[in-house]
């Protein structure tokens, strides 16, 4: 018979895969203003919230994302489908990374895909990356599986039932946050051999015209 916690370990897990993401086929084809963005993606992000109340996405976090350079300015006010693709982009990386590392991915991929004359459509980036993704989250239920039932043979000495499943359970949320732990060292590894020094010529670039311009 499975345990309680088990049990609830899976249903979560089936949770998880419910989750969705926004489908290239459901962003409209017209531009649209700051409120029918934040609409938009408050409506079809709504599953990921933890609490009912929480803003996925508001004003200020949009405007400051334009500031930071994560986000190209819009046109006349309006947001295009390559800013929706990058607005969730940026709403999944936020919870992981730093902005400077967010900026440090996205700028290049800004700078030759943005728009429609690139080579390569953000369209179609989005919708492999999640593609690929989807197909992730199957390895990621048998990972949690593994993990929750090598945190049940922890602490099997401990005589007092309530305080051994606190105790598994402890071992269990720890493995978790240990595996989320070192994949951000990777992922943080990764952006500073491939992306920081792409970031940094695009600085050095600018500083050189901004310069240039002082002696104008």
């Amino acid at each position: 018979m499975e345990s309680k916690e088990k049990t609830q370990i899976m249903h979560l897990i089936e949770g998880l895969k419910k989750i969705n993401y926004v489908k290239p086929n459901e962003i409209p084809n017209i531009d649209l203003y700051m409120d029918q963005v934040t609409t938009f993606m408050d409506r079809h992000l709504e599953s990921s919230k933890r609490y009912s109340e929480d803003k996925l996405l508001t004003k200020t976090m949009i405007n400051n994302y334009t500031k930071n350079n994560l986000l190209p300015s819009p046109n006349k006010k309006k947001y295009s489908k390559d800013h929706m693709y990058l607005l969730i982009f940026i709403y999944y990386m936020k919870n992981i990374l730093s902005i400077s590392d967010i900026q440090s991915i996205l700028g290049p991929m800004t700078e030759k895909f943005f728009g429609e004359d690139s080579s390569v459509k953000l369209e179609d980036i989005y919708n492999e990356v999640f593609r690929i993704g989807e197909q992730q989250a199957m390895t990621l239920s048998k990972d949690v599986v593994r993990m929750f039932e090598r945190s049940k043979t922890s602490f099997s000495e401990e005589s007092d039932e309530q305080d051994k499943e606190f105790l598994q359970m402890f071992s269990f949320i720890s493995m978790l946050c240990f595996d989320v732990y070192m994949k951000k060292q990777l992922i943080e590894k990764l952006i500073d051999d491939n992306f920081s020094v792409a970031a940094d010529i695009k600085k050095s670039d600018k500083d050189k015209k901004d310069s240039d311009k002082s002696k104008k």
